[in-house]
């Protein structure tokens, strides 16, 4: 891993000419995704990402954590015991740097020895299973990660809408696999991250999956094609 999203953060952080990183899946053209996006204040974040840290309390994980920002505000804000997870070295750092106390580089199937009160994959946060396949080896992760009365509080977007339709509504998906596992690729001055899996969940899939691995499941928030799940242990 060349870990250019955490370049990207660095430099926007060190202010050393930064630009715009780019993304793609296999499903849609570059994308242009703005460095300063990931550092927004609170007041700036979409209506889940709200939800999701108004509902964090205890003892909470922020994984994928990136330049730190929901973890600043779990910190600060609300006095939370924090601890802030990224598989990229160079985020971590400037989450370091930004004054978060407990930040750890290292990927979520490694990391061991507490549990949490409350567990927070956002942002796409069903995206670091990567496929189907996989789904379950994490849930059974994270169910090993979370106290008794625990939550996980993890959002997704059911991508059926990016599928052309015909005119009775059907939609075409591609045959050999779940719609919603992508190739996902990111690119930081002129430098390409091989392409990664990255899983977009409906509702109804992570539903099954969370109860077949000893999880409770209620959707808190919908807002259009994308929502915030909330799981606790059964």
């Amino acid at each position: 891993m060349k870990d250019l999203m955490g370049k990207a953060i660095w430099d926007f952080y060190h202010d050393e000419n930064p630009e715009d990183l780019q993304t793609e899946t296999s499903i849609s053209e570059l994308d242009e995704l703005p460095v300063d996006y990931l550092f927004r204040d609170f007041e700036d974040m979409n209506d889940i990402e709200q939800k999701a840290l108004e509902l964090s309390q205890g003892k909470t994980l922020d994984i994928g954590a990136g330049a730190g920002s929901h973890s600043l505000y779990l910190q600060n804000e609300k006095n939370l015991d924090l601890t802030a997870l990224d598989i990229s070295p160079k985020s971590i750092e400037v989450c370091q740097l930004r004054g978060i106390k407990k930040a750890v580089s290292q990927n979520m199937l490694d990391f061991e020895g507490q549990t949490f009160d409350t567990i927070l994959l956002l942002m796409n946060g069903t995206g670091i299973f990567g496929s189907l396949e996989k789904i379950d080896i994490y849930l059974k992760k994270l169910h090993s990660l979370l106290n008794e009365n625990g939550q996980i509080l993890i959002d997704s977007t059911d991508i059926l809408y990016m599928f052309d339709k015909d005119y009775d509504g059907g939609v075409y998906i591609p045959a050999g696999g779940y719609y919603g596992e992508l190739d996902y690729i990111v690119h930081y001055k002129g430098e390409s991250e091989e392409p990664i899996k990255w899983l977009y969940l409906d509702f109804y899939t992570l539903k099954n999956a969370s109860e077949n691995n000893g999880f409770n499941i209620e959707k808190v928030l919908q807002d259009e094609d994308s929502y915030l799940a909330r799981l606790t242990k059964k």
